[in-house]
């Protein structure tokens, strides 16, 4: 066994890391999910100091000696990766000021709590008020990380959530989505014009769709001895690997939101519940990237959870809760989880049309984090780009426009691209997957989920941070990311 002091020091210091991490993951949940509204202050403090605990831990001096001195140690090539992992966090700290991260953390922390009332009053002028204050912050952490990483301002943000992507690629990949999405909507929505699809008839009981949404979960390899469902206003997935955490939201004129939204989050927490349990607590044993992460969640929703064999073998649990009714046909539940209809909600928006909600807000927070745009410009440009790109009326509708997501009221811009990137790194495993087992459609209609949870295990889950994302993804699928197979996907889908 190679003398690695160093190196083993710094696994000591990132465990630590990990463990106060773990602290404001469960916090931060029980902030979104349970805690009373007069907490607020006092968890946006606790959490502020927290954010202050950890970056002080990252910004010590004789972190960086540490790392300095590993470099030149006898290390293996997974030491090497976590040793990479290490510095990009320990880089990416010593970029921020200390007041700056706990101003940062509170301004978020208040927009957040305010913006949970002021959504549904539709009240984008109370928002502004602490908006304001979330945008100057992260134009000054853009700044910053920046001038170090000598990138655009958004850029340095977006490395945060998809470390290496830029938006020069980012425009490129989404200028050639929108040259062909807009003919495809009209062309898929022509087809389906002519198909008839029965809705299902409500009320459906939010007991009913908590227990069948967990029946699906448990289906889809949840492991409820290291996580837990629960309901928060914006669905999410948080907490730990070892304490994976989901929420959905439910309404009872519509179960399948909650549904496919629990599919979704499931595969968040497959990932995190997968990830080795050997590198546990250091930089490496994370999940790679935000993109990566959403093309987990898009594995199980789209790829897997609106495949028609899938909704064949969910067809008679949801008759088992919410009774016989014409809707819960297989072959109608099909129809009706890939019915192509734009509207207002991201999170509600067909696969067809959500890289339209996508695209708008990538260019929206872009423009607001270079400067090009203030805050106070966002309802309008808001509305112009739901307009050209998906022809729904937004004005004046603040509530299911510019206020509905939850990620800049905390000053998360650039992780909005992930969603897409998600997507077509989603398309791209499962073209690998049928070139490698040409019967897997087969065996999901079939029930046997297992070709598809052995693959992501095995090329995705189980690499954890091993690998840089496109290196990650040459391996898992021979190729660099190529839209090419987004693209197919969804032809097939709904031409095919």
């Amino acid at each position: 066994m190679p003398h690695t002091p160093a190196f083993q020091e710094l696994t000591g210091r990132f465990q630590r890391l990990y463990r106060f991490e773990h602290l404001q993951a469960i916090a931060g949940w029980d902030q979104a999910t349970m805690m009373p509204a007069k907490g607020n202050d006092a968890r946006a403090a606790a959490l502020a100091e927290l954010s202050l605990l950890i970056h002080g831990q990252l910004t010590d001096p004789a972190l960086g000696e540490t790392i300095h001195r590993a470099e030149d140690e006898a290390l293996d090539d997974e030491q090497r990766a976590d040793l990479r992992e290490m510095r990009r966090q320990w880089e990416a700290a010593n970029l921020l000021p200390e007041a700056l991260v706990e101003a940062k953390s509170l301004a978020g922390a208040r927009c957040e709590h305010a913006w949970r009332s002021q959504r549904p009053a539709n009240d984008w002028a109370g928002f502004l008020e602490n908006f304001r204050e979330v945008v100057r912050l992260s134009r000054e952490e853009a700044k910053l990380r920046a001038d170090a990483l000598g990138v655009s301002p958004y850029d340095a943000l977006m490395d945060q959530y998809e470390p290496g992507m830029n938006s020069a690629e980012i425009e490129r990949i989404f200028g050639e989505v929108k040259t062909w999405l807009p003919g495809l909507i009209a062309q898929v929505r022509a087809k389906q014009a002519n198909e008839a699809v029965i809705a299902p008839v409500g009320p459906f009981a939010i007991d009913k769709q908590r227990a069948l949404g967990l029946e699906v979960m448990a289906w889809l390899g949840f492991d409820f001895d290291g996580g837990r469902l629960d309901v928060s206003a914006h669905p999410f997935s948080g907490g730990t690997p070892e304490d994976s955490r989901i929420t959905t939201r439910y309404n009872e004129a519509d179960f399948t939101q909650s549904l496919m939204g629990i599919v979704h989050e499931t595969g968040h927490a497959r990932y995190e519940q997968n990830l080795p349990r050997h590198w546990l607590g250091q930089p490496i044993g994370l999940a790679r990237s935000m993109g990566v992460h959403e093309s987990q969640s898009l594995s199980f929703e789209m790829q897997l959870g609106r495949h028609p064999g899938f909704l064949a073998q969910v067809a008679p649990l949801i008759r088992a809760q919410f009774g016989e009714q014409p809707a819960f046909e297989p072959d109608n539940l099909a129809r009706l989880y890939t019915r192509v209809e734009p509207g207002y909600i991201r999170v509600d928006a067909d696969e067809l049309t959500y890289p339209a909600h996508v695209i708008l807000r990538f260019e929206i927070e872009r423009a607001l984090i270079d400067g090009e745009i203030e805050a106070e410009d966002i309802p309008a440009l808001w509305d112009e780009k739901m307009q050209a790109y998906l022809g729904v009326d937004t004005r004046g509708n603040y509530r299911d426009g510019c206020l509905q997501d939850i990620h800049w009221t905390d000053g998360s811009f650039g992780y909005f691209p992930s969603y897409t990137l998600g997507a077509m790194y989603a398309a791209q495993y499962f073209a690998m997957l049928r070139r490698q087992q040409p019967d897997v459609d087969a065996r999901i209609a079939a029930g046997d989920y297992a070709p598809v949870f052995d693959w992501l295990n095995a090329n995705i889950w189980s690499q954890a941070s091993r690998w840089e994302t496109p290196e990650l993804i040459r391996r898992a699928t021979g190729e660099a990311l190529n839209p090419a197979h987004f693209r197919a996907h969804l032809e097939a889908r709904y031409l095919g």
